[in-house]
């Protein structure tokens, strides 16, 4: 008598969760097009951060509203926690991303931004006394090799503003990083949505104070194209990314929500390719994949 052994397939919440991932990935790598596609109509990063998160802050506030419903009110710690974490993690990192992005190619900052893991490892190697592996390291080295081979690409065809950019867009990664190191003593006490909520909400104020502290009122005027961007922004690419995200993880885990998301740089290429007109050469396929094979080792070999 033989015995058919027939695989399961994986139950719809794993379905959920992969296709939310997916999709949230896919959805921050829209996020340099459309800038890049504002700055076509002559404003710079300053208005393109503006709107994009005036636009947003109601969406955080009302995350963060929902996922504090019956907890306690935030205490003086909290606050200063959460200002700390929204000024670092999601305004200082977003205004160095796209004032990089005014000098490089949406293809070369989302490789550069996707460097953020061997960032996370080697901040907690340093501050956290945590060793690295050599295995680790080799990750962390085929990674960056990737990285510099775009940018050589971008520097040969470019000019010296693409070292400004990418040094611009590399401190966005890294403090966002920073971000993630210190957010975890506060994400166990406070809970991810709610954190996410409301520090995206204080680096939204952030941005909004900072146009008409550096710029004068009518620098809020910009063409309508750029505000229906900056509402695809604000919506698509900025708050409905992180709820999906979100979601996925609480139904497949962060660790294979992360390897969904290594589809963002190849869909940031792709797009950058058909709406930019960005160049898509043999070198960057190269970069690209030594990016991606440095972080699925490094979150494999953890």
């Amino acid at each position: 008598m033989t015995t058919t052994v027939v695989s399961a397939a994986p139950p719809p919440r794993i379905w959920h969760g992969l296709v939310l991932a997916t999709l949230g990935a896919v959805a921050f790598s829209g996020k340099a097009i459309l800038a890049k596609l504002m700055y076509r109509h002559g404003v710079d990063a300053v208005q393109v951060l503006f709107w994009r998160m005036a636009l947003a802050l109601p969406l955080f506030l009302a995350l963060a509203w929902w996922a504090g419903r019956g907890k306690p009110a935030f205490t003086r710690r909290d606050w200063l926690s959460v200002v700390g974490l929204g000024f670092c993690g999601y305004y200082l990192a977003s205004l160095l991303d796209f004032i990089g992005l005014m000098h490089i190619t949406a293809s070369l900052e989302r490789l550069i931004l996707y460097l953020n893991p061997t960032l996370v490892l080697l901040i907690s190697m340093l501050a956290l006394g945590r060793r690295i592996s050599v295995r680790q390291a080799l990750a962390t080295a085929l990674s960056y090799t990737g990285v510099l081979i775009v940018f050589g690409q971008e520097l040969r065809f470019e000019g010296a503003d693409v070292a400004l950019g990418s040094a611009l867009v590399f401190g966005s990664a890294l403090s966002y990083a920073i971000y993630l190191v210190a957010c975890g003593e506060v994400v166990q006490r406070l809970g991810a949505l709610r954190l996410t909520g409301s520090a995206t909400s204080v680096a939204c104020v952030f941005a909004i104070v900072q146009l008409f502290v550096l710029r004068p009122p009518s620098a809020a005027l910009v063409p309508e194209p750029v505000l229906w961007l900056s509402l695809a922004n604000a919506v698509f690419t900025t708050f409905a990314p992180v709820v999906m995200v979100m979601m996925a993880i609480e139904r497949i885990g962060a660790t294979l929500a992360a390897q969904c998301g290594m589809v963002g740089p190849m869909s940031t290429i792709a797009l950058g390719v058909l709406l930019l007109g960005e160049p898509f050469t043999g070198w960057v396929v190269a970069g690209t994949l030594l990016v991606l094979l440095g972080v699925w080792l490094l979150a494999k070999w953890r």
